[in-house]
């Protein structure tokens, strides 16, 4: 692997110019696909294997043209303080508001709310039904205007007017997400690297990242992808291509400053930490496509796209970084390590007065360059220090913290939240309490009833037994009149709770329903399923946190694999793992505490709090278990190839800091900052997405790689790199450390040369 790697990099760095041509050429004709496709797909809301999810298939089969999931919007009318909204004053804007909104583009129907008797007890509060013929993501931008300017209109009646439903919300308003992201990476690199060309040349590549998103483009009609796919490849892909790019860029100066040509650095730096780069690619690979095992479509689709994302910035970093690296190849160095510093060692080594750069680098590096290093990587040397003097207080100290931090995680709910979570700022949630106000908590969440009659031998009694079992159902304040279809063989029901639609009871009510099925069914001769948004949601909470644990083996299992064949060691795969479970749980527990309990939600702009985004676990497990094996490969591959040539396990993680410290801390800064930049939408959603992959790469990186690995693998000693003979006999060798390149002498006549556009002479 590294041998292969190393001449990857030479052969990129000497044709620099094809490369980069290359690439540009790819990135030209994807974008020029992607301007030429069809429109892209819906990214599917399909949850396969619940039943929601069946008795919407059943409504759309047995009632044509009535599509279950069709957009719709509730135009909600309160009257002021003391008024009605049926006093003749406002009839007129009523029927004007009404009859505006059914002329408007895609409208199906609008229901009168005076005539349909949607009014509440106290005649303070009514809704007007509007459904659409298209369904929520189809629901055009005029289509959005329209009944924007409509309402606006109604307000001046006198009429306190709001609108809320999946057909008004557009998209969340945008953050700053990305510029924050990249800005701070600027400032992160710049500081790591003390040169502007080298702090610039890892932001470059998110060349990859719009490389992708043009391919989501392209492909989305011939795929079923839509462009909502891109928000999480995007934010994978800025992440993963700046820190693997800084990888390799902070090697390739290493080996410059240990006396190496340009071209010799390239395929070192190529050889080594690309080695890293790639397995730490593939744990992020197999965790994001892992997700398709859960079986949401739009899930698999997300974590295909981030996996794409992945794949493309390794794939950069390995080639169009080392060509980069040939067209200002000391420009990427600092001041005192500049042009000429090479040079003397060069000299040195044709005149025979100097070990072969790549034989003093492999058996150690020389004293110059090691005390350059210390220097370097000062402060991550003292704390490897610390932590080699006293690794049972880091250990139990680092597992105590994020142990107390994953407390709250044990009550953890799972829900998805609706407009209740909106800031009161939007329509929607404005809407949202004026109907709960008006008619009961439960009234935004109603339970939709499928009533098959079918096998029933009187089917409109067998469904009016049933709508009278779900009125004396305690926790139901009301139901509406059954809804036949043509055949009048089934029936759909709307049944009111009392409670929220993201309350605990509302939750017990729909399983209770549903526990009645069978006694209901041996009366009546029907059965039922329970749908709507608050009981789909209900099961797909279930689903998520019943695919938690296969998921978890799945992708665990894999990539312990993959660690294995790295490391090749059993204890340290194991150890990367546990501390990953560490972090994840503390991340869950932070999620908790500010946006399910609200302590601190205030300081984020979390106006409601609620259950926890239902597929945040999956996604978090996911993105986290890629992103934590990622610090694991850059951090302990460098203790690996210390302990390969020669070094003491102990001495190999103060060696293993002072390369790679300085480099998985600004890495960690970087990720962190394009993760929380995401916190700058309005989206309550996104800020939970963002808040929890921030944190979770805080504490993976600093307190899980920094303080908890080290101090296992210092108490573990050569007891930490132990395989079985029979395994180690068994497993491929990739040679991540670079062992086959510390057996090469490069050829001397070319040590010196600056600028290596020639053919190389020397074999690879």
């Amino acid at each position: 692997m590294a041998t292969l790697l190393y001449r990857l990099g030479r052969g990129a760095f000497r044709r620099r110019r094809w490369v980069t041509l290359a690439w540009a050429a790819v990135v030209l004709g994807v974008v020029l696909g992607a301007m030429s496709a069809g429109e892209a797909g819906d990214d599917s809301d399909s949850m396969p294997g619940i039943e929601s999810q069946h008795a919407f298939d059943l409504i759309n089969e047995r009632f044509p043209g009535a599509e279950a999931e069709g957009a719709d919007a509730r135009i909600v009318l309160v009257a002021p303080d003391g008024r009605q909204v049926t006093a003749s004053e406002y009839r007129a804007a009523i029927d004007t508001l009404v009859a505006e909104v059914a002329d408007g583009p895609q409208v199906a129907a609008v229901s009168d709310p005076l005539d349909a008797a949607t009014v509440s007890q106290d005649g303070s509060t009514a809704y007007a039904t509007v459904t659409y013929e298209v369904t929520e993501d189809n629901v055009t931008d005029a289509g959005r205007a329209d009944l924007t300017a409509a309402v606006e209109r109604a307000r001046t009646s006198g009429l306190t007017v709001e609108a809320g439903g999946g057909a008004v919300a557009g998209e969340p308003p945008a953050g700053i997400g990305e510029f924050l992201g990249i800005g701070v990476a600027a400032v992160v690199l710049l500081i790591t690297f003390g040169s502007l060309a080298a702090a610039g040349l890892p932001l470059i590549t998110v060349v990859g990242v719009a490389l992708t998103l043009a391919s989501i483009v392209a492909l989305g009609s011939a795929l079923g992808m839509s462009t909502a796919s891109g928000d999480l490849a995007m934010m994978i892909g800025i992440a993963v291509g700046v820190d693997y790019a800084l990888l390799v860029v902070s090697r390739y100066r290493e080996e410059r400053a240990e006396g190496h040509d340009a071209r010799e650095a390239a395929g070192l730096a190529v050889g080594t930490a690309g080695s890293a780069v790639v397995f730490a690619g593939l744990t992020v690979v197999i965790a994001l496509a892992g997700l398709s095992v859960i079986g949401v479509p739009s899930l698999t689709k997300m974590g295909l796209a981030a996996a794409g994302a992945v794949v493309i910035a390794v794939l950069i970093t390995l080639t169009l970084v080392p060509a980069l690296c040939g067209f200002w190849p000391d420009a990427l160095l600092a001041r005192r390590v500049g042009k000429g510093r090479s040079a003397p060692s060069a000299r040195r080594f044709r005149k025979g007065r100097s070990t072969p750069p790549a034989r003093r680098l492999r058996g150690g590096p020389g004293r110059g360059a090691a005390r350059r290093t210390r220097e370097a990587g000062a402060w991550s040397v003292r704390w490897a220090r610390f932590v080699q003097r006293r690794p049972v207080p880091v250990l139990l100290g680092s597992a105590v913290l994020l142990g107390a931090l994953a407390v709250p995680a044990l009550d953890l709910r799972l829900g998805m939240p609706g407009d209740e979570a909106k800031p009161t700022s939007t329509t929607e949630r404005r809407a949202y309490d004026a109907l709960a106000d008006g008619f009961g908590p439960g009234f935004n969440g109603p339970l939709t009833v499928v009533v098959d009659a079918r096998q029933a031998d009187d089917p409109r009694s067998a469904v009016a037994a049933v709508s009278d079992r779900l009125a004396a159902t305690a926790g139901v304040v009301s139901v509406a009149p059954p809804r036949f279809n043509a055949a009048k063989d089934t029936a759909v029901i709307q049944a009111v709770p009392a409670t929220a639609p993201t309350s605990e009871r509302t939750e017990e009510l729909v399983h209770t329903i549903r526990d009645e099925r069978h006694a209901t069914e041996s009366a009546t001769g029907a059965t039922f399923e329970v749908t709507g948004t608050t009981a789909l949601n209900i099961d797909v909470a279930r689903k998520m946190t019943d695919a938690l644990i296969p998921y978890l083996l799945v992708v665990v299992g894999l990539a312990f694999l993959l660690l294995l064949v790295v490391f090749r060691s059993v204890l340290v795969p194991l150890k990367a793992v546990l501390g990953f479970l560490l972090s994840v749980g503390a991340s869950f527990g932070a999620l908790v505490t500010i946006f399910q309990n609200g302590h601190g939600a205030g300081l984020l702009g979390v106006e409601e709090t609620g259950p926890v985004m239902s597929t945040m676990p999956l996604m978090l497990v996911g993105i986290v278990f890629g992103l934590a094996m990622d610090y694991q490969v850059f951090l302990v591959s460098r203790m690996r190839e210390a302990v390969v040539h020669g070094e003491r396990p102990a001495e190999a993680v103060v060696t293993g800091f002072r390369h790679s410290g300085r480099v998985v801390t600004a890495a960690a800064v970087i990720m962190t900052s394009v993760f929380a930049g995401f916190m700058t939408g309005g989206e309550t959603l996104l800020k939970m997405v963002g808040f929890g992959l921030a944190v979770a790469v805080l504490f993976d990186a600093f307190v899980v790689r920094m303080a908890f690995v080290p101090a296992v693998l210092v108490l573990l000693g050569e007891r930490a790199w132990w395989l079985p003979r029979r395994l180690d006999r068994l497993l491929p060798r990739v040679d991540v450390e670079g062992e086959a390149l510390g057996r090469r002498t490069p050829a001397p006549a070319l040590a010196a040369v600056p600028d290596t556009d020639r053919q190389d002479t020397v074999r690879a």
